[in-house]
């Protein structure tokens, strides 16, 4: 009978697929794959990018032609719920076993790292990992290493070895914390070899090692120990005392947490960009509520993580803001004023430590900026270089929660020592990998809201934005379209894009559509005055209606969304920039063109004299005047071509051509040369213009400026 038949787990998620894993039957690597992907399917048995797992198979040896024992283990950096075959490193295990004869000691750590090369055995695969003899020096076949919750809480408590021994009855061994490196492998070894026949290893603030000899074997059994950490655990919440001592304040309501989160996010955006612009991440999850709102906050907090998984991530510790939840946060000098000391203890504990910890090698400071700041009675911030990095800190610091609500009620929650942690942080093997990551593109860490971006122009310059790392809001006032254009934005996933019904004449949508942007990523540092209509008809044939819609969206519509997009960037205080998409007509006098050219005009006057309003913030504002762009766009729908073709005396289909030889360059200009020129004016290069117009129109001479 398959194990999976008398199995019940009520704290983990059984997900075998008995017909899937028989078409794996015979391929180990495929099977570890699968394992490793259902593994890091369920947060509640590794993080985001943690843990790694193994396999050792006999393969043929390519200079020998003899059969030779081959270890695959996930390599540096992935993530086992995604995990492919390219993502893992095979070694020869035979090889990684003869570096003991040439190991040196603790104090030669990391040289060992390089002489893993030596010992690879498919030179295409992924570079191997610290990891990589803490599985090669156990014998198992297939092995897991997790960090699951449940386990790092007993292993993290100041009683974890014995709640281990005495919950598992003595066959899970115990090892100290260490940093994972060589030795840490060799302390593996010698626990099983003073304790055979064990099925796991915990260890010390760390987290879970587990085996089988089959791929299911080491599955079910990683389950199996974890299912029995977690209820434990569950067994014992509340027992002893109230969890995390109880409740000292009570959270607010979701709708007014929500709002106060929008209001204070773009400020503290703006106090951890002062080294390098960040991207933010919110969440007033139940298990964060509870810890936030807990008498034990202000005990457990400053302790920081014990896992290195988490603390790399989250920092030495959080940020607690001394605001109460019903603070009121319109006046923002006030708050900063409030704010600014809080910000400078951080800074300077972050020295102290940098200082007190430093090796005469060590990388020079990084950030001293929180990471995590929590806000009692209403929720959790996050910021970091990007939104992936900023939500998945959030993502480990409620890991790093439920670590300390079951350390705390099985006995008492012990973190990572100072020095120890400094050591994770500031490793040279973390620095060496942190050199050779990507250089950011050069809208990384902005965040761009563009008005009309479901279609048409908008929707080419959120394209070319998010291609160069932006983060965006798309937005439209057609529910239907922005629908639709889901799936155009869909390949940048959920940490680039967020979407959300926008009238630029609505002002509680205009409001929403900001406080989106705040909670979802932090603030905003582009706005794009995109959204428009145009009407073609003569002076006789307009209509007070024709003219007060034109006015309406195109003045009214750019002023109420700057305004308020331009408060967001005050209260972040670190520039900004306001794009205005105006037009050729803005410049350029024709018939039937009354209401909307000079409409045109009030925008790009408009522009100026926001511009000179708002340098002193550092608040960029520039004009992009395109001409006769008709690809995708709503302007062209209806009677607006039919007006323009008649007003020159060529027939619809013939615009396209007829604009375009009506240039100097006889270009027909589509909506991604709008896109282009956007991204010229915000990419970086020309952070000390404001006030200017580029023309995007193929050249039209009477539109020149100057």
């Amino acid at each position: 009978m398959p194990v999976s038949e008398v199995l019940k787990f009520n704290h983990v998620s059984y997900l075998w697929d008995e017909k899937k894993a028989k078409e794996l039957e015979g391929d180990e690597v495929g099977l570890l794959i699968y394992r490793s992907n259902l593994l890091g399917a369920d947060l509640r048995l590794t993080n985001y990018g943690g843990g790694n797992t193994s396999c050792k198979v006999s393969s043929k040896d390519p200079l020998t032609g003899e059969p030779t024992n081959v270890m695959w283990i996930k390599g540096s950096g992935g993530d086992l719920g995604t995990l492919k075959k390219s993502g893992l490193a095979a070694l020869y295990v035979d090889r990684l076993h003869s570096l003991k004869k040439i190991y040196r000691g603790l104090a030669y750590e990391d040289e060992m790292v390089e002489l893993f090369n030596h010992c690879i055995y498919d030179l295409s695969s992924k570079a191997p990992s610290i990891d990589t003899p803490l599985h090669g020096f156990l014998p198992f076949k297939h092995i897991d290493h997790l960090h699951p919750d449940a386990a790092i809480a007993i292993a993290a408590s100041r009683d974890g070895k014995k709640i281990t021994q005495e919950l598992f009855n003595g066959t899970i061994g115990w090892v100290d914390w260490q940093r994972p490196g060589f030795d840490l492998g060799l302390k593996l070894q010698q626990c099983l070899e003073q304790n055979p026949g064990i099925r796991g290893i915990m260890l010390g603030s760390h987290g879970l090692f587990t085996w089988g000899d089959t791929a299911y074997e080491s599955y079910v059994n990683t389950l199996e120990v974890i299912e029995r950490c977690s209820e434990y655990l569950v067994a014992n919440y509340g027992k002893k005392k109230p969890v995390f001592g109880g409740n000292k304040i009570t959270a607010l309501p979701e709708g007014e947490r929500r709002k106060k989160a929008a209001s204070l996010a773009p400020v503290l955006r703006g106090f951890c960009s002062s080294h390098a612009r960040m991207v933010g991440h919110f969440t007033d999850d139940d298990r964060v509520l509870e810890f936030i709102n807990a008498k034990d906050l202000e005990k457990l907090g400053p302790m920081g993580t014990s896992c290195p998984d988490h603390f790399l991530r989250t920092k030495i510790s959080p940020m607690i803001l001394s605001l109460k939840p019903d603070e009121d946060l319109s006046d923002v000098e006030i708050i900063k004023g409030k704010l600014f000391p809080q910000f400078e203890a951080y800074r300077q504990m972050y020295k102290v430590y940098y200082e007190s910890c430093k090796h005469p090698n060590s990388p020079a400071i990084r950030d001293s900026n929180p990471v995590v700041i929590l806000y009692p009675g209403v929720g959790m911030f996050t910021f970091a270089k990007d939104k992936q990095t900023a939500r998945v800190a959030a993502e480990f610091y409620i890991n790093a929660i439920n670590v300390m609500k079951g350390a705390e009620a099985i006995s008492e929650y012990t973190s990572l020592p100072r020095q120890e942690a400094f050591n994770i942080e500031y490793w040279l093997l973390e620095e060496a990998k942190l050199q050779r990551m990507p250089k950011p593109k050069a809208l990384s860490g902005r965040i761009a809201l563009i008005t009309g971006s479901a279609g048409g122009i908008g929707k080419a310059i959120a394209k070319k934005f998010l291609d160069e790392g932006a983060c965006v809001i798309v937005n439209d006032n057609d529910a239907s379209r922005l629908e639709k254009a889901q799936e155009d934005f869909k390949k940048y996933g959920k940490d680039s894009v967020a979407s959300v019904v926008l009238d630029v004449l609505n002002a509680d949508q205009i409001h929403n559509a900001f406080d989106v942007a705040a909670l979802t990523f932090g603030g905003v540092d582009i706005v794009v005055n995109c959204a428009g209509l145009s009407i073609s008809k003569t002076l006789e044939d307009h209509t007070e209606k024709d003219w007060d819609i034109l006015y309406d969206v195109l003045v009214k519509g750019q002023f109420l969304v700057t305004q308020t997009g331009v408060k967001v960037m005050r209260k972040q205080a670190i520039g900004g920039d306001v794009l205005n998409i105006v037009s050729k007509n803005a410049l350029v006098s024709g018939p039937n063109n009354a209401a909307y050219g000079s409409a045109k005009a009030a925008q790009l006057h408009l522009s100026r004299l926001n511009a000179a309003e708002l340098g002193p913030y550092k608040i960029r504002v520039n004009v992009i005047n395109p001409d006769a762009v008709i690809a995708d766009s709503k302007i062209w729908e209806g009677t607006w071509a039919e007006g323009r073709a008649k007003a020159y005396g060529v027939s619809v289909a013939e615009l396209p051509a007829y604009y375009a030889k009506r240039t100097l360059l006889n270009e027909i200009i589509l909506p991604d040369d709008i896109g282009n020129a956007c991204f010229a004016v915000v990419g970086g290069l020309l952070n000390k213009s404001t006030g200017n117009v580029l023309n995007v129109d193929g050249g039209v001479a009477a539109a020149f400026v100057r």
